[in-house]
C-alpha cells in the first residue's frame, strides 16, 4: 500500500507532539497541600497559595529543575487523593507517623515542631494535663496527630473535632471550648494576630509516637526514587541558604528543629 508524503508527515508530527507531551508531564509535580493552615499554607480570596510549606515547594521543585503545579484538597481526603494519582506528593505540614506510613512513603523531614493548646486569656488553666483539663471542652482539626495527641493525653476532656483549623479558632473566641490543641507555631502566629488576641499559649511535651519526627513529604507507597529527589533537594536548600531565607520570612527560629 502507498503511503502519502502528507500522511507521514502528520504522523512525525503526532509523534513528536506525543513525545513532547510524554517529557513536559517528566518536569511536572502536581503537589497536593490542604490550603487551610496558615502560617504553613493557606488559600487566600483571591486564590492565591501562600505559607511556608508552598514556597518550601517551590524552592523543592525549583531546585529538582521541575515545574509545581499545586491542589488544594480537604484534609481528611488527602491521602486516599494521593493514592488515587490525583498528585504525587503531598507537601502540607503532613507529621510523619507510624499510622500514615502504612498508608505512604515520606521523605525526611523538613521542619519538625510540637504541640500545644491555646486557652483563652482568662482561663483557670495555667498547665495542661489530663487532671488539669478533666472536664474542659477542648477543640482539634480532625485527621490530625493533634486530635490524636487529645485523644490519647486528655482521655477526661471532651474532643470536638473540626473540618478545618479556622472553624476550632472561631470557636474559642467565642467561648463554644475551653482549648484548641495543634502545632505550637500555628497557634503561636494566631494568637499574635488581632484574631487570636483572645488567647495564651501553653507547650505540650511532644509524644512522639503520635506527634511524629517531622514533617516530611508524603508520596505514594513504593515511589521510593521521588523520595530520594525530595530528600537531595531538601539538603541541598539547607546548604544554599534557600532554607534560611524562606525560614526568616516567616519564623523568628529555626523550625526545622533539632
Amino acid at each position: 500500500m502507498r503511503i502519502s508524503t502528507r500522511f507521514l508527515a502528520a504522523a512525525s508530527i503526532a509523534a513528536m507532539t506525543l513525545f513532547a507531551g510524554s517529557a513536559m508531564a517528566e518536569d511536572k509535580l502536581i503537589i497536593g497541600t490542604e490550603g487551610a493552615y496558615p502560617p504553613f499554607n493557606n488559600l487566600e480570596a483571591d486564590g492565591t497559595l501562600v505559607g511556608f510549606d508552598i514556597d518550601i515547594a517551590r524552592a523543592l521543585c525549583d531546585e529538582m529543575k521541575v515545574t509545581c503545579e499545586f491542589v488544594t484538597n480537604d484534609w481528611d481526603g488527602i491521602i486516599p487523593a494521593l493514592q488515587s494519582k490525583k498528585f504525587d506528593a503531598i507537601i502540607a505540614s503532613m507529621s510523619i507517623t507510624p499510622e500514615r506510613l502504612e498508608k505512604v512513603d515520606f521523605t525526611n523531614k523538613y521542619y519538625n515542631t510540637g504541640p500545644a493548646i491555646a486557652v483563652p486569656k482568662d482561663s483557670d488553666i495555667t498547665e495542661a494535663n489530663e487532671e488539669t483539663l478533666a472536664g474542659k471542652v477542648l477543640g482539634a482539626q480532625g485527621s490530625t496527630t493533634h486530635a490524636n495527641y487529645a485523644e490519647a493525653h486528655m482521655k477526661k476532656s471532651e474532643l470536638k473535632l473540626y473540618p478545618t483549623a479556622d472553624e476550632y479558632k472561631l470557636d474559642i473566641t467565642n467561648g463554644r471550648v475551653d482549648g484548641v490543641v495543634d502545632d505550637i507555631v500555628v497557634l503561636s502566629e494566631w494568637v499574635k494576630s488581632d484574631a487570636g488576641s483572645c488567647c495564651r499559649i501553653i507547650q505540650l511535651p511532644i509524644d512522639e509516637q503520635i506527634n511524629g519526627k517531622g514533617a516530611g513529604i508524603a508520596v505514594r507507597k513504593g515511589e521510593t526514587e521521588l523520595a530520594q529527589k525530595f530528600n537531595t533537594a531538601i539538603d541541598a536548600i539547607r546548604a544554599n541558604g534557600k532554607y534560611k531565607e524562606i525560614n526568616d520570612k516567616y519564623f523568628d527560629f529555626d523550625v526545622y528543629g533539632e
